[in-house]
């Protein structure tokens, strides 16, 4: 496990919002990047990145319904993506290098949560196709943006939900195992955390530094396969069935659940630092396994042996390298 892996004392918590950790901040001719930009927790970071300065790039499936919802929102531009796709992913990075601008920041905020079992044309697990094979091919593909940036953050969504399920290297596509929608989605998580650990150890030279975030438990389009009983059965629904919001136990608004990936994107607090697992707007302690506490990242998704096997292993189900 990664000595970095320590709590900083930030002063912020559970109740902290985006806007408050970036007040201050200016992000005038930057470029931030972020999948699953126009929902959820994603649009309420575009709008806080914006709303410092920022340009922000937002790729997704149907761009007209995108641009529907963001209303013209000023310094956003949308494109096309299909994460289960990688064709789209290659092309959508094309597009962007094409440009010439630099990237200096990659948010990772798109995913699917305990959906039923599907594969990709390729023949990869959906969950893990999309939360983790998509983001880490188009961070290699735009890589080179992020290396011409000098300082440039890639903040990849995880979950406390790692804890389901280390990262089955024997079998991650379910192909001989039962499949069990919420195992696959802890792998995928588990995943998340072990891949910015292996980008950091790569981009740091370059001025790329890398996070894995849990926002906290948000009811958002995130839980769509989910029914309405087992949504209430997390205890997210109050008596008269609107969602709980109760931070001090991880029960967020959306607003409080965007806080720690935009910490992780633009807090001067982590300069220097990277390959970290953060909630709460602060770098979380290490639990192991038996620690019965909810908050922390497990061993097996800070190691940094597990994240180069893992490294490894995605750019042979991939095909992609990372040119760094």
């Amino acid at each position: 496990m990664t000595s970095r892996q320590v709590p900083l004392g930030s002063g912020y918590g559970p109740f902290t919002t985006a806007e408050q950790v970036i007040a201050g901040i200016d992000l005038t001719g930057r470029t931030a990047i972020v999948t699953g930009g126009s929902s959820g927790l994603g649009l309420e970071m575009v709008r806080v990145l914006t709303g410092a300065g920022a340009r922000a790039v937002i790729p997704v499936r149907d761009a007209e319904k995108a641009r529907r919802t963001l209303g013209g929102m000023p310094n956003v531009d949308v494109d096309t993506i299909e994460l289960a796709d990688p064709a789209s992913i290659d092309a959508f990075a094309a597009r962007f290098l094409s440009s010439g601008h630099s990237l200096n920041i990659l948010i990772h905020s798109a995913g699917i949560m305990a959906s039923p079992l599907e594969h990709t044309r390729e023949g990869h697990e959906m969950q893990l196709a999309v939360n983790h094979l998509a983001p880490f091919r188009l961070t290699c593909r735009l890589f080179p943006a992020l290396r011409a940036a000098k300082r440039a953050r890639v903040v990849s969504l995880s979950s406390r939900a790692h804890r389901i399920s280390p990262f089955d290297f024997e079998d991650p596509d379910f192909a001989m195992r039962p499949y069990e929608p919420w195992t696959a989605y802890g792998q995928s998580k588990t995943a998340n955390a072990l891949f910015a650990l292996g980008l950091d150890r790569r981009g740091e030279v370059h001025g790329v530094r890398a996070f894995s975030v849990h926002p906290g438990s948000i009811l958002t389009d995130l839980a769509r396969h989910l029914s309405r009983d087992q949504v209430a059965a997390f205890g997210a629904l109050d008596d008269g069935g609107e969602p709980r919001i109760d931070p001090a136990n991880d029960l967020k608004t959306v607003q409080q659940g965007a806080a720690t990936a935009i910490w992780c994107a633009t807090s001067r607090a982590l300069d220097g630092l990277g390959g970290v697992y953060c909630e709460d707007c602060d770098i979380a302690p290490v639990r192991d396994a038996a620690d019965s506490r909810k908050d922390g990242v497990r061993p097996w998704a800070s190691d940094p042996d597990l994240s180069e096997k893992l490294w490894a292993l995605s750019e042979n189900m991939t095909g992609t390298r990372l040119d760094a």
